[in-house]
């Protein structure tokens, strides 16, 4: 039986997904049970439940949960202003523009741009200091912590979220809403008891997505914040790299924390997506 020539289009991306993502990610789970012989072991999982270990995941976590929530409701409120607002269209292509691109936009260079404007001598931070208010001394800010890690992730959180939720605010159809007005309901009645319900699958993926997007980030925050702040990914890398840890395989048993986390929030994703993909066919 030939194979159909349609199909040579896709085996790139079969061949990059089987050599990228398929094999390491088989490579790094057989390694997390494995010794340095070679053997079957379970001390590797066990080893996750180190208090350090486990305060680098909850650190993570909260991170990844606070600028998926921070930039998922800032990033709804940009794709209905630029939808369902009213404003002129180039305000809407450019905006689209802007968030494909900026959605992309992290690592060694995002770190730099927010040191270069929120570090200590950063930009806004020096123009702060000139009108007499220290966001360091006086409002205790430090781009080396918890929420300054955050807001750098908001960089590119709230862009991703406007190129996600765009399409499905823009599948809320016109006869919804007039039949509601027609029906009597006010525009809240509207937006409470059709909108949201319809776009709720829709928003719970995305922020799901985005907690994924932010939990396996190491660039940016190794970048930025080198190994002052603990998270999975700065702890994995160390691990790997064996600069002063060495010990591959309990970097291995990270990865598998670190895969299973996000596998299971892309399994909430495509679980919600395929919901609101119900409504706005």
């Amino acid at each position: 039986m030939r194979l159909p020539l349609h199909w040579l289009g896709v085996a790139p991306f079969f061949i990059f997904a089987l050599m990228f993502l398929i094999l390491p990610t088989t490579y790094l789970v057989l390694g997390a049970f494995q010794n340095d012989q070679g053997g079957f072991t379970l001390d590797n999982i066990y080893a996750l439940t180190q208090p350090s270990i486990l305060a680098a995941y909850w650190i993570s976590i909260r991170i990844s949960l606070a600028s998926a929530l921070l930039g998922a409701l800032a990033g709804f409120a940009i794709a209905l202003a630029i939808v369902r607002g009213g404003l002129p269209n180039w305000v809407r292509s450019a905006t689209m523009t802007f968030s494909g691109v900026a959605s992309n936009f992290a690592g060694v260079p995002l770190a730099f741009a927010f040191l270069a404007t929120l570090g200590r001598l950063g930009l806004v931070t020096v123009l702060m200091r000139a009108l007499g208010v220290d966001i360091y001394n006086d409002l205790g800010f430090n781009i080396l912590s918890f929420w300054g890690l955050t807001l750098t992730y908001l960089y590119f959180q709230i862009p991703l979220m406007v190129v996600i939720i765009t399409p499905a605010i823009d599948g809320l159809k016109k006869e919804w809403s007039e039949a509601a007005a027609t029906l009597g309901a006010t525009n809240f009645q509207y937006w409470r008891m059709v909108a949201i319900p319809v776009l709720w699958p829709s928003f719970l993926g995305t922020v799901i997505l985005l907690f994924a997007n932010a939990f396996g980030a190491i660039a940016t925050a190794y970048a930025l914040t080198g190994s002052s702040l603990n998270i999975v990914p700065i702890l994995l890398y160390a691990q790997i790299r064996g600069d002063v840890l060495h010990n591959p395989h309990l970097g291995y048993a990270l990865a598998f924390g670190m895969i299973f986390v996000t596998g299971l929030a892309n399994v909430f994703y495509i679980w919600f997506r395929t919901r609101s993909e119900r409504w706005l066919k």
